[in-house]
């Protein structure tokens, strides 16, 4: 049986690769330092044999014992209200968490695949945004700490695999939604159907003709996995083409909610892309892969997983006594 180490396993993400994984047959030993994660994310996990959690902090020291065949490296914060809040741990997990665990999977002669981000476009001059863009960062801006991070751990990655010889993927993520987010991250999607939950209007960031393209969960993962047992070494879209303005995505969720909301509208944030469209040429060509969830179908899902959460739950998540199931 392959053993798999997944870093950010009780986050959203994290979360649905260590069930794929499952799924497919691996042990998985599942990592996280829960400032953002939540076990209730993996609690229907802990009753198999072949998964473990580890409560650990990456950008420390990373033991795991016995071998390992591959790393997912998907620890970090995701989301504007996080990284904000968290600045310097966001910077750290993305280039000592990555250090760490570029140099764990060297000893352990593991592929190691790295979570990246279309942040690393910044605000793009490019639409849509293909690998071999170079973005449009501003670097000491307020959003610089996500993305200079995400583009340090692409290059150390790199660096990792030309000196040492190291296997590695490096999959670009474009907006992913589905059950599992958090209601108030700070996202679009849940941020939307959060307030429309709550009978609040709809808040819209500048005019709203920014656009966003939204992959479901189901298919990310998919392109992940495919991209992990590939042979391509360079960074790879995954995402979903079909690009929205966040005004009519806005209309979207007030029609699927069959609330009367208003959309209302406050200044767009400093930085915030104007453009968000994945190319998948790449993904298509070498993994066969695109999306097959259209965004009504996938909408639908996601808020029915939203509003069959109690109302405990949409303020603020009950947290169960896990410490059975937690190795230090």
């Amino acid at each position: 049986m392959k053993r798999v180490l997944i870093t950010g396993a009780a986050g959203f993400l994290g979360s649905h690769l260590c069930d794929k994984f499952i799924t497919e047959g691996y042990h998985v030993i599942a990592m996280d330092n829960l400032i953002t994660g939540d076990l209730k994310n993996i609690e229907h996990l802990f009753h198999l044999e072949h998964f473990e959690f580890y409560h650990h902090d990456v950008t420390k020291f990373v033991h795991v014992p016995e071998n390992l065949d591959y790393i997912l490296h998907f620890a970090s914060p995701a989301s504007p209200i996080d990284y904000l809040k968290i600045p310097i741990q966001t910077l750290k997990v993305g280039s000592l968490g990555t250090h760490n665990l570029l140099g764990l999977a060297k000893e352990k002669n593991a592929r190691i695949l790295i979570a990246s981000t279309s942040e690393v476009y910044g605000d793009p001059l490019v639409h849509p945004q293909s690998e071999d863009y170079y973005g449009n960062v501003n670097t000491i801006g307020p959003r610089g700490v996500y993305d200079e991070a995400k583009r340090f751990q692409e290059s150390i990655t790199m660096a990792y695999h030309r000196f040492h010889g190291l296997d590695t993927r490096i999959v670009r993520i474009f907006n992913t939604y589905g059950p599992r987010m958090r209601l108030n991250d700070g996202r679009v999607i849940p941020a939307f159907i959060g307030q429309a939950l709550r009978g609040e209007d709809l808040t819209v960031f500048g005019d709203g003709a920014q656009t966003r393209s939204f992959c479901y969960v189901t298919d990310q993962i998919e392109g992940i996995y495919k991209l992990l047992l590939s042979d391509y070494r360079e960074p790879v879209n995954i995402g979903n083409p079909y690009e929205i303005t966040i005004k009519d995505f806005a209309e979207e969720i007030i029609k699927l909610t069959g609330t009367d909301q208003k959309i209302i509208y406050q200044p767009l944030p400093q930085d915030d892309p104007m453009q968000r469209q994945p190319d998948i040429s790449l993904a298509k060509k070498i993994l066969s892969w695109e999306p097959t969830v259209t965004r009504e179908e996938g909408m639908k899902l996601t808020y029915e997983y939203f509003k069959n959460l109690s109302q405990e739950e949409l303020s603020k998540k009950e947290h169960k006594d896990f410490s059975k199931h937690i190795r230090k």
